[in-house]
């Protein structure tokens, strides 16, 4: 009983510190409900790019957050023509990109066509600060974007129009 009490104020007070860091920065947007977490929240950064703050049941002490983002069609379509070694490469190099990165990562990727990836990094209670929270937020941002630029490199703009790629990290 005093141990469940003990996981459940844990609990609370990582859900309690965590919406006000993120509310504080301006990037909190909404709590959301799911019965695999302690707590799922819905964060923008930048404005218009949505990642989520978990915390999965079972883990009072952990945070997870994550950013998951959708191969657009028309890339998907070129990176189809490309022959099996070069599909194949791009795969690998995905890889070793996000790699370098330091962060966790899934790559969706039947027949090395890649359909989407997910980016996510964790922290510990005993290491959640704000700074650390945020520093993380901004290094799984940075590692999708990388993921973005290297695939508008390869494959155009797509429905983003012809002009040259943006050199601001806030797309």
């Amino acid at each position: 009983m005093i141990k469940n009490f003990k996981v459940i104020n844990l609990v609370k007070k990582v859900e309690d510190k965590v919406q006000k860091w993120l509310s504080d920065v301006g990037i909190f947007r909404k709590k959301v409900p799911d019965d695999n977490t302690n707590f799922h929240f819905i964060i923008n950064y930048p404005e218009e790019n949505v990642m989520d703050v978990i915390q999965p049941k079972g883990n009072p002490d952990l945070v997870v957050i994550g950013c998951a983002t959708n191969v657009s069609p028309e890339h998907a379509a070129e990176i189809r023509q490309l022959s099996d070694a070069k599909k194949e490469e791009f795969i690998w190099n995905l890889r070793y990109m996000l790699n370098s990165n330091d962060v966790d990562f899934q790559l969706s990727h039947p027949n090395n066509v890649l359909e989407s990836f997910l980016i996510t990094a964790e922290i510990y209670e005993d290491g959640l600060t704000k700074d650390r929270l945020i520093y993380m937020i901004k290094k799984i941002f940075r590692a999708k974007i990388n993921c973005v630029w290297k695939i508008q490199q390869e494959f155009g703009m797509g429905n983003e129009g012809s002009g040259p790629v943006s050199d601001s990290m806030y797309v």
